[in-house]
């Protein structure tokens, strides 16, 4: 019995020493040391020893198989250090060779636009302020002029989550209500950037998220002169000093009056284009002035105060710039899309 498990190591241990490989150990190790092989078959059948010879082949079995176990580590980390050297001998490295050059990275072509449209508007003396993008129903509509029911509602087609009156702000309005209570009833300057969510068709034209960049200043004695002079000084810092504009009557629900900004057509001269629809002209922005009960709602007297707002979609500006159709590219993660920018 004994002399049969000195067998079966020395047989073992002869084996392993001529494994040369890892795929010759794994199989070693299946055949020494697996469910079915002789050693195991061994301890399974100690019950058919006489009882007093199973404490002595169990634990002889138990040593052996810690000898094997012990020895097949000690020939994996020879296997390995082996594998290292002829690593190190047939793939040698000349480190006096130049490095391989590393591609740089670049802005994204939201990033860009958004970056100069902060730039322009920190050089006018506006100051950035963040706002979040899960909002109340009470802030994105109600204290913006548009209450429950309000037909203007039908404007937007909301992402609305599980709790009561929690959406995914459809524009960044909300955040003059935000900024006006942080600072009334001093004046505010500032421009509010980010992302606006809108349950709606994807299509080249539309997608279900955008940046937008509100513009929102309030004091005593603003005057509708003072936005259409604000904007035509941005266009003109945007696009160049010799770049027109033109403003057209519209409606929004927290401004009044209201208006839209066009620039002419940087690509055509205002001859007409495909990009300008042929009209020589491209729309921009919305604007208006404060709805007085938007600043009441922000914490201010209609009666002493008044202030603007202006809305741009910095994806519609880069559209435009660059002749892109399809807003879809934005998000696409497309390398041949972003590398041109």
């Amino acid at each position: 019995m004994l002399e049969r498990l000195e067998g079966l190591e020395k047989d073992a241990l002869a084996a392993l020493e001529a494994v040369q490989d890892s795929a010759a150990l794994a199989a070693w190790k299946t055949a020494c040391l697996g469910r079915s092989s002789p050693l195991a078959t061994f301890m399974g059948d100690l019950g058919s020893l006489p009882a007093e010879q199973r404490p002595q082949a169990g634990k002889r079995g138990n040593e052996i198989k810690r000898a094997l176990e012990s020895a097949l580590a000690a020939r994996e980390e020879t296997l390995k250090a082996a594998d290292l050297e002829r690593s190190l001998q047939s793939e040698k490295l000349d480190v006096t060779l130049p490095g391989r050059p590393v591609r740089r990275g670049r802005l994204h072509p939201s990033s860009q636009v958004l970056r100069r449209i902060y730039t322009v508007w920190a050089d006018m003396g506006f100051q950035i302020y963040r706002s979040r993008n899960v909002e109340l129903d009470e802030y994105n509509f109600t204290l913006l002029n548009i209450p429950p029911h309000h037909p203007a509602r039908d404007m937007w087609d909301t992402f609305y989550g599980t709790d009561p009156g929690v959406l995914l702000r459809t524009h960044t309005s909300p955040g003059q209500i935000h900024a006006m209570r942080e600072y009334a009833p001093e004046p505010v300057r500032v421009i509010l950037p980010g992302m606006c969510f809108r349950y709606e068709q994807i299509t080249a034209r539309s997608e279900i998220q955008f940046h937008q960049v509100e513009g929102l200043a309030v004091g005593p004695g603003i005057t509708f002169a003072n936005l259409k002079g604000t904007l035509a000084d941005f266009a003109r810092r945007m696009w160049g000093g010799n770049v027109r504009t033109q403003f057209r009557a519209d409606h929004f629900p927290f401004t009044e009056p209201s208006l839209e900004m066009d620039i002419e057509c940087f690509l055509c001269g205002g001859k007409g284009c495909t990009v300008c629809k042929y009209s020589g002209w491209l729309e921009i922005l919305g604007a208006g002035m404060v709805h007085p009960t938007v600043l009441k709602n922000g914490g201010y007297d209609p009666k002493t105060v008044s202030g603007f707002a202006f809305g741009m979609g910095p994806e519609r500006i880069a559209m435009l710039r660059h002749g892109i159709e399809d807003i879809r590219n934005f998000w696409g993660n497309d390398l041949r899309f972003l590398e041109q920018f």
